[in-house]
């Protein structure tokens, strides 16, 4: 048996239809998963580049998005990747930009954990394989809804996995560093702001959404069934200096 291969297992990936979580479904479906791709925009062009993949509408501004997906159907991996983000000055912020991001990015992340554990555990078998950040160990600057909803999402991975290991279900988190995505477009613009990051990664470079794609492929196959409550970070050794 292949320890990293995911041959007859479906996975359900959230905001699938671009940056990392575009490549973590394409990941997926190349080590032989069937990927439904969720979410609130149009993941076509995703779906276009599997083997075995489709479309669910699912706006997870909506916490509770999620709550019939897994009684109707066998999904075998969750990946929890959807997520927004709203900066402003901390005294400035407004309760409409803390309860919007806090629901779409800790909120429908426990939620949906949840839908889908009721489902996993009676088989005795699971995946779960949230996305976290930096800023669930770092504070960050103007994005104070972003980083309490980032340290949650840490917090519910260990948890639920306290709770889950034992039953069969792992459950485990990626913290991405500083990657090539449309979300880091005007950061990798700035002269000085590229040039500062880069000087603190180790790697000396930018990761790549195929770099926290393939970390995904390996929490969500058998090669990582010891592995429980981790937050793995993927960041070129951006933590470590």
């Amino acid at each position: 048996m292949n320890p990293f291969s995911l041959a007859g297992q479906s996975a359900l990936v959230t905001g699938a239809n671009t940056g990392i979580g575009q490549a973590i479904a394409v990941a997926l479906g190349r080590a032989g998963a069937h990927v439904i791709c969720a979410g609130r925009s149009s993941s076509a062009k995703t779906v276009a580049m599997l083997d075995s993949g489709e479309e669910l509408a699912l706006d997870f501004a909506d916490p509770m998005a999620a709550g019939d997906v897994f009684a109707s159907r066998q999904i075998d991996i969750l990946i929890n990747n959807a997520g927004i983000i709203r900066r402003d000055d901390t005294v400035d912020f407004t309760e409409s930009d803390w309860d919007d991001v806090i629901d779409v990015n800790l909120k429908s992340v426990f939620f949906t954990c949840q839908a889908f554990a009721k489902a996993a555990l009676p088989r005795g078998a699971g995946k779960i394989v949230n996305i976290a950040s930096l800023l669930s160990f770092q504070g960050g600057i103007r994005v104070p809804s972003y980083t309490a909803s980032k340290h949650g999402v840490a917090g519910l991975t260990k948890s639920m996995a306290n709770e889950w290991a034992g039953q069969g279900l792992n459950v485990n988190a990626i913290a991405p560093g500083y990657i090539e995505t449309n979300n880091t477009k005007a950061l990798r613009a700035d002269p000085e702001r590229n040039k500062a990051i880069l000087e603190r990664i180790p790697a000396g470079r930018w990761g790549q959404a195929e770099d926290i794609a393939q970390t995904a492929v390996f929490l969500a196959a058998p090669a990582s069934k010891y592995i429980h409550g981790a937050i793995l970070n993927v960041d070129g050794g951006w933590l470590a200096r």
